[in-house]
């Protein structure tokens, strides 16, 4: 049996914070660069190149990428020979939370769903926690905005309308969020599981690098398959047209019900803000 402090888990989720909102991921840059070189929309190139602009300023002044800062999302691999010691573990997730956004000046967006009145301090973060073996403690940090995050959907299809009807409800989903959620996106698919499920995982698959491809063959070409589906749509960077709409497009997949076909997409902006830890 490991022990683990919780003071060293609320100092690592602290810097994740700070370090998520200010430093542009290696694979999106590479992404953004690649873009602007094949964009032959002058408006596009010049969004891409203030993108990339953005991104050198926020890293020099240690100032958030984007003014929204979004809610905190966590996915948490917790080990079965792992014991916290000094504290609870959502506890110290959310106090690494407070302290990140306080110490990094990030904007607190979390609020009273109706009243409107904010909490004040970036909490109560979004956790997922999952038991896996092993002595370590994975912490994976999302910053999820709230312009991309509206324009997520879930459905629950008909089995008939399989591949063609997953299809089709992407690129649409797509095309009606237009320039809302800050394009060039990264689109998260999660399909299967059940209605809450399908949400969930497709949220996880965002986590992914943008660089990397699905182990299961069939699974990448669906994902290559909607990726140019979606860019041939011209909506392109912050919506001015071009071949950029998407940097890419994740797809986690679960057994369902026989009877039902869940789908959820979830949209992330451009910036692609997250991070993990091993403690």
């Amino acid at each position: 049996m490991r022990t683990i402090q919780t003071s060293d888990i609320v100092d690592a989720v602290a810097k994740m914070c700070v370090s998520s909102n200010t430093e542009l991921p290696a694979d999106v840059r590479a992404k953004l660069e690649q873009a602007m070189a094949d964009e032959t929309s002058a408006s596009a190139k010049e969004v891409l190149r203030q993108l990339l602009e953005n991104a050198d300023l926020a890293f020099e002044t240690k100032l958030p990428l984007c003014q929204d800062c979004g809610l905190a999302v966590y996915f948490v691999e917790v080990g079965d020979e792992v014991r916290i010691e000094g504290g609870n573990l959502r506890d110290a997730i959310n106090e690494g939370t407070r302290k990140g956004y306080a110490d990094g000046y990030l904007r607190k967006s979390a609020c009273d769903p109706l009243s409107r009145a904010n909490t004040g301090d970036g909490t109560p973060a979004i956790i997922h926690f999952d038991f896996v073996p092993g002595d370590k403690l994975k912490i994976s940090y999302m910053a999820k905005g709230g312009g991309a995050e509206n324009m997520s959907r879930v459905t629950m299809l008909a089995p008939a309308q399989g591949w063609e009807g997953i299809k089709k409800f992407v690129i649409n989903r797509v095309a009606e969020a237009g320039p809302n959620p800050c394009p060039p996106t990264v689109i998260g698919v999660g399909i299967g599981g059940t209605f809450e499920h399908a949400a969930k995982i497709a949220k996880r698959g965002l986590l992914r690098k943008l660089d990397d491809v699905h182990p299961d063959p069939d699974i990448a070409a669906k994902e290559k398959e909607l990726e140019d589906a979606i860019n041939s749509l011209g909506i392109g960077p912050m919506g001015l047209g071009g071949k950029t709409t998407v940097l890419g497009v994740k797809i986690t997949m679960e057994p369902c019900h026989l009877a039902s076909l869940p789908l959820a997409v979830n949209v992330q902006c451009h910036s692609q803000r997250h991070e993990e830890v091993v403690l």
